[in-house]
């Protein structure tokens, strides 16, 4: 059987996904889909320190998924494509799905271990 090798359209999507799989970036963005912002202002959102923000802004830049944008002194950041909300939404109802069917599961495993 021959060996399947991604080709550069599956090798894109996974380097995308990739720059999403952080819960930093990810919150990163969450935040930037409501406004654009300066990396004081994530950090002061985020609670972390300004090296690990400019870090995951960088991560995320080097993907094309934010772009600064120059305002005066100030650099925002914003995100590229809106359309990245309604990814992360259909993410939230994905998790939101299997976390559902995880309780369901969880309430029949404590439900036939008290009938034991």
């Amino acid at each position: 059987m021959a060996e399947s090798h991604p080709g550069q359209l599956q090798v894109f999507k996974a380097e995308f996904f990739k720059a999403l799989a952080h819960p930093l970036r990810i919150r990163i963005l969450e935040l930037l889909l409501e406004d654009e912002q300066s990396v004081q202002e994530l950090q002061r959102s985020l609670g972390a320190e300004q090296p690990i923000v400019s870090q995951q802004l960088a991560i995320l830049r080097a993907k094309n998924i934010v772009e600064p944008r120059k305002h005066g002194t100030t650099v925002r950041y914003a995100v590229r494509d809106r359309a990245l909300g309604e990814l992360l939404s259909v993410a939230r109802k994905i998790f939101n799905n299997h976390l559902a069917g995880t309780q369901t599961m969880l309430r029949e495993l404590a439900r036939e271990s008290r009938r034991r």
